[in-house]
């Protein structure tokens, strides 16, 4: 009952807004036209008094009485017509606002809405937050608001504010996880990441810091030491570059998933793909001598081919290996890798254009309301790709 009584105030108030401007036009064009006739009659008042002072002849009087006299009867004979006429158009407009809007809401309310439903209250939804990932969120924000020294409640947050990208939250999350629980590379290398969304992709000095740190207690994390050259990248150290990524490269294991983004960037900065191979037995994970490759990835045919070609055709042959991940996807759309791989590879290869084509098409297989539509946006994102028509 009480809702039913809240949409009648509403209503009222609503109606009470659009009719104003109504009746406060109606009435200040009668009260201008009232000040027009008293206007006119003050000056046949003072035109008496300058004939009775002599500043006039009679005349002249009587010429300026007829002027005003007629401006008078004008302004006089329009109040009968015009008036009625603006009543007449107010009222259809007034009817429609008092009667058309609410019964049109109300409509809509009942055929859309679920008037059924019972009201369920925040505290109830917080108590009882099923899947909703956004009354997750609030629980666990209200938790650590009563609980700011809850480190494991901001190690949990944080990621989950980064996938929802709400990057600056996240920082703020990873800092506390971090001040609170102490450094570990996971936690490290999530707020390097958080660094780099706000400064759209770039690998900033604190960005490096971060990284570095988190190298001391993990030489071998793959993430770091991606990012650490990717920022010799970006300050347009192409050689440094290279050799870093030919390390992660050499000693990654043959079905890394990162090893395709490697390699692009290897070839980006002027030298072939790494060999994957060469170093997987001491890794853990030799590769499968006769197995199919991975859509996208170089063959050991590729590799060994590549060692003999100039910088161009290298990049003519990363070029065709992404255009045939491409086709692939297009025959088979439910490959959310295959589609992160798609977008990072043209935007590596300075292609934005299909990068964009790419992501919109990914999207279509994985709309951006579930988990592997955000990540599409915020690689994207990260990326610098436009998302503009992306998440309609």
């Amino acid at each position: 009952m009480l809702f039913w009584i809240l949409v009648a105030v509403l209503t009222a108030v609503v109606a009470a807004i659009l009719l104003y401007p109504l009746l406060r036009g109606a009435k200040a064009a009668e009260n201008s036209r009232a000040g027009e006739a008293a206007v006119y009659r003050d000056q046949l008042r003072e035109l008496d008094r300058d004939l009775n002072g002599g500043l006039i002849t009679p005349e002249e009087a009587d010429y300026a009485r007829a002027e005003i006299g007629r401006r008078l009867i004008a302004v006089s004979a329009d109040e009968p017509v015009q008036i009625p006429k603006a009543a007449r158009h107010h009222r259809f407009t007034e009817a429609f606002v008092l009667l058309l809007l609410p019964v049109l809401g109300l409509c809509l309310y009942l055929t859309t809405g679920r008037p059924d439903l019972p009201s369920q209250p925040l505290e109830a939804r917080l108590e009882n937050p099923g899947d909703d990932v956004a009354v997750l969120i609030a629980k666990a924000e209200r938790h650590l608001a009563q609980n700011p020294d809850d480190g494991r409640g901001w190690d949990v947050l944080a990621p989950i504010y980064f996938r929802t990208m709400r990057a600056n939250d996240a920082q703020t999350a990873y800092r506390n996880a971090i001040r609170l629980l102490g450094p570990s590379p996971i936690r490290l290398d999530g707020l390097a990441e958080t660094l780099m969304a706000v400064s759209d992709g770039v690998v900033t000095e604190e960005a490096r810091g971060v990284l570095e740190q988190s190298l001391t207690l993990e030489p071998n994390n793959p993430r770091a030491r991606f990012y650490i050259a990717l920022s010799m990248e970006q300050a347009g150290r192409p050689d440094e570059a290279r050799q870093a990524f030919e390390a992660l490269a050499k000693q990654s294991p043959a079905d890394a998933p990162w090893l395709p983004l490697v390699n692009e960037h290897i070839a980006m900065n002027g030298g072939p793909p790494a060999n994957p191979g060469a170093n997987s037995a001491a890794s853990g994970a030799a590769a499968t001598p006769g197995a199919p490759a991975r859509p996208g990835n170089p063959t050991q045919e590729d590799v060994a081919a590549a060692e003999n070609m100039s910088a161009g055709d290298r990049q003519q042959m990363i070029r065709g290996m992404v255009e045939s991940l491409d086709a692939k996807l297009s025959q088979d759309p439910k490959n959310f890798e295959g589609w992160m791989r798609l977008v990072r590879s043209y935007a590596v290869l300075n292609d934005k254009d299909r990068a964009a084509g790419a992501l919109r098409r990914g999207l279509a297989a994985f709309p951006p309301p579930g988990e592997q539509g955000r990540q599409l946006l915020a690689l994207a994102r990260e990326l610098g790709i436009s998302t503009e028509g992306s998440t309609e």
